[in-house]
């Protein structure tokens, strides 16, 4: 029974709801999401955190980026299914249509203040 109390939980947040419909277009990274949400870097982490914990999303690193995109496979069946029907839920929704657009046009150069030319020394 916990397991699914975690599931829903991690689905009774409108950010994170969010956060998993820009991620069904492509992979972010946390600047880009923070700029797309109006959240801060925090709030958006733990926001990943809640989601990567269950099993929806994962990361992977990209250079000194680290993307988070919607997982293709879960452990668990539950989450399985979810993921498979999400893709039809709330595509009407403005708020979800502004997000996309705001994450089409997301800049990670910009936006992240990195420069990608440093060693990191």
């Amino acid at each position: 029974m916990n397991e699914f109390a975690k599931i829903f939980k991690a689905l009774s947040d409108a950010n994170r709801l969010r956060i998993l419909k820009i991620l069904e277009r492509k992979s972010l990274c946390v600047c880009e999401i923070t700029n797309i949400l109006g959240l801060s870097a925090s709030t958006v982490s733990a926001h990943l955190s809640v989601l990567k914990e269950v099993g929806f999303i994962h990361d992977s690193k990209d250079g000194k980026w680290v993307n988070y995109s919607i997982s293709k496979f879960s452990n668990d069946i539950i989450v399985n299914q979810i993921l498979a029907m999400f893709p039809l839920w709330m595509n009407e929704n403005d708020q979800i249509r502004e997000d996309r657009i705001k994450a089409e046009l997301a800049n990670r150069i910009e936006l992240c203040n990195i420069n990608i030319n440093s060693t990191g020394d």
